[in-house]
C-alpha cells in the first residue's frame, strides 16, 4: 500500500505550489474558465467524430445485420447516396471545430500558465534577495541559479504542456467512458477490465521516475555551481593550471547527469510501451467480444466501429498520462526545490510595528552584543562601545576575529545573538529595513559593479540622480578623469562585475556610488586591500572626502590608514581587547602597540619613518 502514496507525491507538490499562488490563479480565472469551456466543447466534438464513419458502414455500405438490429442514429432513414456526401462533410466540420476548440484551450492554458510561472519566478528571486548573507554563504550560488531559471522553467513547461492538457484528457476519457457505457455496458466492462494494469504500471514506474528526476535536478544544480565557480575564478584556474583537474570533476558530474537522464528516459519509454501493450490487449478483447455481440443482434456493425474508435480515443489520454507522468515527476522535483526556497523564512525580518527611521545624527552604540557564525561557533562576546556622531573609528585585529561580522550588524545584514545595536539611542530592530539601510553606505573590500554603463553603476546609489550629480560624486571619488578617458566616457559599458576596469578604478566608482546616497553613516571594510600605492593614495583621498562629516567605521589591516581615525577598537577572540585614540594605545603598549611594532618590523626604513610622522 506504500506505492500509491509515492505516486501521489508528485501532484501534491505541484498543488502546493498552485495553492501558494492562488491569488494569481484567481486573476486568471476568466482565461482558465474559457479554456475549460473550450475543452468541454472539444470533448463534444471528439464524441461526434466517429459517427460519420458509423453512418457509412451501416447505411451506405449496407452491411447485413441480424433481424431487428437497427443503427441508433437519426440519419439511418436517409437515402444512402445522400449520406455518401453528407457524412464526409460532417466529418470535416466536426474535425475543424474540434481543432479550433483545441487551439483555444491550448492558447488559453499557455497564457495562464506562463503568467503564473512569471509570478513564481519573481517571488523566488525576491525571496533570494531577502534571505540573509549567512544563507547565501551556506548555499551554492549555481544551484540557486538553476532553481530560478531551470526549475521554474520546468514547472512552467509541465503546467502548460502536461498538467493542463492532462486535465483535458481526463475530461475526454470520462466523456467517452460514459458514451461507451450507454452504447453497450457489457462491452464497456470488457474494454476497461485492463484498467487495474494501467494503474499498477503507473504507480510502480511513476515512483521510480520521480526519484530519478529529483536526483537529476540536484545533479544539474551541482553542475551549474561548478561552472559558476570556474567562470568566477577563471584567471586563478588558468594561472594554477587547474583546467584538467576541474574538467575531470565536471566530467564526472556530467556523466552522472547523463546516466540519470538516460535512466529517466528509459523508465518513461518503458511506461509508454507498457501502456501500448495493455491497450492492444483491451482492443483485442473488445474486437472478439464485440463481434459476438454484433452477431447476436445487440449491436450494429457501424456501432461496433464507433465503439472501437471511442476505445482508441479513450486510451489516448491514458497513453498521454504515461507520457506526462515523467514530465510531472520532473516538475514535482523542480517544484519541491522551488518551494524549499519560498518556504525558507528570512533570518532578518522586520518586527511587527517597525517604523521608518528618522534622519540619523550618526551615534552608534553596541550594548553587550554577542555574535555567532552559527549556533556552535561563537565569534564575539559582550561587545560594548559607543561611536559619537561624525566620529571615525577603526576596527583592527587578527584575521577571522569577527571584524566584518561586527560591522555587518549595523545595517542588519545579520543580528546579534544577544544584546543590542542602537543608533541615536534607539534599537535598530525597531526600524524598517529600507529606512535603516537607506542611511548607511557600505564599501567592501571587493567593489562589485554590475553589467551596464559607468553612469548606471554610479546612479544605483540614488536612482533619480541627475547627470550633474553623478559627475559631481565621480569627481569627489577621484574617478571623473579616468571615466572621461574611457572609450564612451560615462556611457562606457563596464561588463560583468566590472572586470574591464582595474581594482582601483572599480573602487573609486564604488566610492562615487556611495557618495551619491549622502548617508550619515559609512562602513568601510578593507577598502584599500589589493591596491598598489598610487591607487591606494587616490582611493584614500577619495575616502577622506566621502567620510567627511559622517560617522565612519573602518576595518583595515593597514595600520597607517587606521591611525588616521579618531579612535581605534582592537578586537581579540575574547572580544574588545582595548579601545582608545592611536596615541593612547601606543602609549599603553598593549595589543595595538604590538601590532604596530610587528608591522614596522616588516616595513622598509622609509615607510617606518613616514608612519611615525603620520601617527
Amino acid at each position: 500500500m506504500a506505492r500509491p502514496e509515492k505516486l501521489r507525491q508528485s501532484l501534491p507538490m505541484l498543488q502546493r505550489l498552485l495553492e501558494r499562488f492562488a491569488p494569481e490563479l484567481r486573476k486568471q480565472r476568466w482565461v482558465i474558465s474559457g479554456s475549460f469551456l473550450a475543452i468541454f466543447a472539444e470533448v463534444g466534438f471528439r464524441l461526434l467524430e466517429p459517427w460519420p464513419l458509423g453512418l457509412i458502414v451501416d447505411s451506405v455500405l449496407q452491411v447485413e445485420a441480424k433481424p431487428g438490429v437497427h443503427a441508433s442514429n437519426p440519419f439511418s432513414a436517409l437515402d444512402p447516396s445522400t449520406l455518401l456526401w453528407v457524412a464526409p462533410i460532417m466529418l470535416v466540420v466536426v474535425v475543424a471545430a474540434r481543432g479550433l476548440t483545441a487551439y483555444i484551450s491550448a492558447v488559453g492554458f499557455a497564457l495562464a500558465g506562463n503568467r503564473l510561472v512569471t509570478v513564481v519566478r519573481l517571488a523566488l528571486y525576491t525571496r533570494l534577495q531577502a534571505l540573509s548573507v549567512a544563507f547565501h554563504r551556506r548555499t551554492r550560488s549555481g544551484d540557486l541559479i538553476v532553481r530560478v531559471v531551470g526549475d521554474v522553467g520546468m514547472v512552467r513547461e509541465v503546467i502548460v504542456t502536461a498538467l493542463l492538457p492532462l486535465i483535458g484528457n481526463v475530461i475526454v476519457l470520462i466523456g467517452m467512458v460514459v458514451v461507451m457505457a450507454l452504447m453497450n455496458w457489457k462491452l464497456a466492462l470488457v474494454a476497461f477490465c485492463t484498467a487495474p494494469l494501467f494503474w499498477l504500471s503507473s504507480v510502480r514506474l511513476g515512483r521510480r521516475i520521480r526519484v530519478v528526476a529529483k536526483k537529476q535536478r540536484r545533479r544539474e544544480g551541482s553542475l551549474a555551481n561548478q561552472a559558476a565557480e570556474m567562470l568566477g575564478a577563471v584567471q586563478v584556474v588558468q594561472a594554477l593550471s587547474l583546467e584538467d583537474q576541474l574538467a575531470a570533476g565536471f566530467a564526472a558530474q556530467n556523466q552522472g547527469s547523463l546516466r540519470e537522464g538516460v535512466q529517466a528516459k528509459r523508465l518513461s519509454a518503458r511506461l509508454e510501451r507498457t501502456v501500448d501493450v495493455i491497450t492492444g490487449i483491451s482492443t483485442a478483447l473488445v474486437l472478439f467480444v464485440g463481434a459476438k455481440i454484433v452477431l447476436s443482434g445487440e449491436l450494429s456493425p457501424g456501432e461496433l466501429v464507433i465503439f472501437l474508435s471511442y476505445l482508441k480515443s479513450s486510451f489516448r489520454p491514458v497513453r498521454n498520462f504515461a507520457k506526462y507522468t515523467a514530465r510531472i515527476s520532473k516538475a514535482s522535483a523542480a517544484a519541491e526545490r522551488v518551494l524549499e526556497v519560498l518556504d525558507k523564512e528570512p533570518d532578518i525580518t522586520e518586527k511587527p510595528g517597525a517604523r521608518p527611521a528618522p534622519a540619523f545624527a550618526g551615534e552608534i552604540r553596541f550594548e553587550h552584543a554577542d555574535f555567532l557564525y552559527d549556533e556552535r561557533s561563537p565569534v564575539l562576546r559582550d561587545i560594548t562601545f559607543q561611536v559619537a556622531p561624525g566620529e571615525h573609528v577603526a576596527i583592527v585585529g587578527e584575521s577571522g576575529v569577527g571584524k566584518s561580522t561586527l560591522l555587518a550588524a549595523i545595517p542588519r545584514l545579520h543580528d546579534p545573538a544577544g544584546g543590542r545595536v542602537l543608533i541615536d539611542g534607539e534599537d535598530i530592530q525597531d526600524f524598517t529595513l529600507d529606512s535603516l539601510r537607506g542611511q548607511i553606505v557600505v564599501l567592501l573590500q571587493e567593489s562589485v559593479l554590475f553589467a551596464g554603463t559607468v553612469r548606471e553603476n554610479i546612479g544605483l546609489g540614488a536612482p533619480h540622480s541627475s547627470d550633474e550629480d553623478i559627475e559631481r560624486v565621480a569627481a569627489l571619488a577621484n574617478a571623473h578623469d579616468f571615466i572621461e578617458a574611457l572609450p564612451d566616457g560615462y556611457d562606457t559599458v563596464v561588463g560583468e562585475r566590472g572586470e574591464s576596469l582595474s581594482a582601483g578604478q572599480r573602487q573609486r566608482i564604488a566610492i562615487a556610488r556611495a557618495a551619491l546616497r549622502s548617508a550619515p553613516i559609512a562602513i568601510l571594510d578593507e577598502p584599500l586591500t589589493g591596491l598598489d600605492e598610487e591607487n591606494a593614495r587616490s582611493v584614500r583621498d577619495a575616502l577622506s572626502r566621502l567620510t567627511e562629516g559622517r560617522t565612519c567605521l573602518l576595518i583595515s589591516h593597514d595600520l597607517k590608514h587606521a591611525a588616521g581615525c579618531d579612535r581605534i577598537v582592537v578586537l581579540s577572540e575574547e572580544g574588545i581587547a582595548e579601545i582608545g585614540t592611536p596615541a593612547e594605545l601606543l602609549a599603553q603598549g598593549g595589543a595595538y602597540a604590538q601590532m604596530v611594532r610587528a608591522s614596522e618590523a616588516g616595513a622598509s626604513p622609509a615607510t617606518r619613518e613616514k608612519h611615525a610622522e603620520d601617527t
